[in-house]
């Protein structure tokens, strides 16, 4: 079979678009409703999409403009994947867990849990927080500073994956006329210390069907390019045109082979925001209804979200995006990122909020079925991608229009796949089962 391209439905319960909840068609009590969430996975995995991908945050927004803005209550992650996991067979379930505020053991036995109940098909995306607010709920005066975010980062997988490995595959034996419930020889402890966690170990979940859940990240500055060429298996990131994502992801795939890895050991995944119409002027109509009911003070307050936690509030609405100091407590690539766009494309601060407020600064498409598998075959045939997650305006609409035009023109091209190729998501992304580290 020829190289084909991987695709993530990325959820975010009413849409991505910062006025989704608002749009007559979408559900405005999303983020609680499991029948809601249960049509999504369905639509997904019908398309034969990879895998679903949660976001997380563990603080709700709290300013004034927050009450105009639908963020502020959603299901938890893993509780909510291992309910989808129950009314789905193929699709991966991937959730967002920060290791700036959890501890390790917790994380490794969610998850464990979730590949467990889910017959292999977890996914685990190691964030640092980027969202300052949440110190304060974790007995913190202030958010982690960026540098031992990561520190901190780098260890929580090293405790994390030594648990996965706590038991050998074979160790439960569960012999009711011997009553040997396990074999001792294959328990290995992990009697973790080190400079952020102490962690005596095993893990009271056997391992896993895929051996370990799969490891997804997300940062893109190059300390967090750093770690993903250590440790992850899947990347997502944003990158706003072909060049920009042609570089990152030479970079990263660069960094591989001084920790071992081949090339195909690791899936780079760019976020696509797109917008689909049975012709370019209605796909543009769609996306200017969106467009039509940001409010301006909304679009700046997640831009300043967007840029690492600033309070964007105090300036003109129609003058430049004004300097900030680099970001301690948000995304830095991010921060880059979207300063770079306004300079670019000279946009006031109103302007640069409502440019981002579908996409957040993902590449964007708006157009035909055609059009938008033109950009993601040129992307994955030309070095910058190897699939995508997707991003849509509203749910479950903006899903099925990706679903019922984008997936068969793919199919069409001998881009995607048109059945599963095996039960776990390793499987379906071509990853290796890792074998365990005190074998």
């Amino acid at each position: 079979m020829s190289r084909q391209l991987k695709l993530g439905a990325f959820l975010m319960a009413t849409g991505h678009h910062v006025a989704a909840w608002r749009h007559p068609d979408v559900p405005a009590n999303a983020g609680l409703d499991f029948a809601h969430y249960k049509r999504l996975a369905q639509i997904a995995e019908a398309a034969k999409f990879d895998a679903l991908f949660v976001a997380d945050s563990v603080a709700a927004p709290t300013q004034d403009i927050a009450s105009r803005m639908a963020r502020s209550d959603h299901f938890e992650p893993l509780t909510l994947l291992s309910a989808l996991s129950a009314v789905t067979e193929h699709i991966g379930l991937i959730a967002t867990a920060t290791t700036s505020y959890n501890e390790p053991y917790h994380v490794a036995r969610k998850f464990a849990s979730l590949d467990h109940l889910s017959g292999g098909r977890a996914g685990w995306n190691l964030v640092t927080s980027d969202n300052a607010a949440e110190a304060l709920n974790f007995g913190r005066d202030e958010h982690i500073g960026h540098a031992e975010r990561y520190s901190r980062a780098r260890e929580f997988h090293q405790v994390v994956t030594g648990l996965w490995d706590s038991w050998e595959d074979d160790a439960f034996i569960r012999d009711k006329a011997s009553g040997a419930y396990y074999d001792p020889a294959k328990l290995h402890v992990l009697d973790h210390v080190g400079e952020h966690f102490r962690v005596k170990g095993p893990l009271n979940v056997a391992r896993s069907p895929q051996g370990q859940p799969v490891i997804v990240q997300a940062g893109s500055s190059d300390t967090g390019r750093e770690l993903a060429a250590q440790t992850a298996e899947v990347v997502f990131t944003a990158q706003t045109s072909l060049a920009n994502a042609q570089a990152f992801y030479a970079d990263l795939k660069g960094r591989l082979p001084k920790y071992g890895r081949s090339a195909d050991s690791l899936k780079i995944m760019p976020g696509v925001f797109v917008v689909v119409g049975d012709t370019e002027a209605e796909a543009q109509e769609k996306f200017e209804t969106f467009q039509q009911l940001v409010e301006p003070e909304v679009g700046v307050a997640l831009l300043g979200r967007m840029l690492g936690n600033f309070d964007l509030s105090k300036y003109p609405l129609d003058g430049p995006l004004p300097e900030l100091p680099l970001t301690e407590s948000g995304q830095q690539s991010r921060q880059r990122l979207l300063t770079e766009l306004a300079g670019r494309e000279n946009l006031s601060l109103a302007e640069l909020g409502r440019k981002i407020a579908g996409g957040r600064g993902h590449y964007s498409l708006v157009g035909t079925p055609e059009q938008i598998a033109d950009r993601l075959q040129e992307w994955f045939e030309q070095g910058a991608a190897d699939g995508f997650n997707v991003l849509v305006p509203h749910l479950p609409g903006g899903l099925e229009d990706f679903a019922n035009g984008v997936v068969p023109e793919l199919q069409r091209r001998g881009l995607f796949r048109t059945e599963y190729e095996g039960r776990t998501l390793r499987q379906n992304l071509g990853l290796a089962r890792p074998g365990n580290r005190f074998v």
